[in-house]
């Protein structure tokens, strides 16, 4: 069965993804892996570059879609597609398949200007067991700074159960960060395990069960975890960030 091939390269502050083969259903999820691995670098953006891209089945381009619309959640990052085929440009035109910027070129897309950077407060943590109370407290500080009082507690309760977990099921190094989004403050804890979490179900009696990610899912809005190099990025987005020019809580 003929499949894809994702080539990553970076240039400059970028990160190009040159597709070739053929983008089905069935190839998709691959092309969504590695789009979302690029994407938890952090680079200026990410161009997925598609001259080379087949489409045997139109419905598979949504994969683009999901990706953006997840980096834009929890990332900033934006997602460009460059150097569409004829026919690929059109459907993407028609907005079925989600609205992600499609430029003619990928100089065109290099040339785009970066996004503004997320404001953000982050810190590497060792595995040991002072590493969730020092993400409760860093959590109480970022909401302090941008004057997110209400979010406060959440914050300190899901950034210390994300951190535990990693402490608990990855024992490696720790990137934990806070970004504030429009709408959306965002924890990610990046581990060195590709192992994903998994949440316990309440009448589990595994006492190494991470029943924390359960307090995850009842504060976040939405959380998550995507594949990285050497290991994975578990994300939570707490809503209730008032808009830009809003007056909010605390001093900022």
């Amino acid at each position: 069965m003929a499949g894809i091939d994702c080539a990553v390269s970076q240039v400059g502050t970028r990160t190009l993804v040159r597709l070739d083969g053929e983008l089905s259903v069935a190839t998709a999820p691959k092309v969504r892996t590695v789009l979302l691995k690029c994407l938890v670098e952090r680079p200026d953006a990410v161009i997925a570059e598609l001259a080379g891209l087949r489409v045997l089945e139109p419905v598979a381009l949504t994969v683009f879609g999901v990706v953006a619309r997840q980096a834009a959640r929890w990332l900033g990052t934006p997602l460009l597609l460059s150097a569409p085929r004829k026919e690929v440009a059109t459907w993407f035109s028609s907005g079925r398949y989600g609205r992600v910027p499609v430029l003619a070129s990928t100089s065109e897309a290099m040339g785009v200007e970066p996004r503004e950077r997320m404001p953000a407060v982050a810190d590497s943590l060792l595995p040991v067991s002072g590493a969730a109370a020092h993400a409760r407290h860093l959590a109480g500080e970022a909401c302090a700074r941008w004057g997110l009082d209400d979010l406060a507690d959440a914050a300190r309760i899901v950034a210390g159960e994300l951190v535990t977990n990693a402490v608990v099921h990855a024992g490696t190094m720790i990137d934990l960060r806070f970004s504030l989004g429009r709408r959306h403050l965002m924890i990610t804890v990046r581990d060195g395990s590709r192992a994903m979490p998994q949440v316990a179900g309440v009448a589990s009696t595994d006492p190494l069960a991470p029943r924390g990610l359960l307090l995850v899912e009842q504060f976040a809005k939405r959380w998550g975890a995507v594949p990285a190099e050497g290991g994975k990025v578990v994300w939570a987005s707490l809503s209730g960030v008032p808009e830009r020019g809003a007056p909010r809580s605390g001093t900022g």
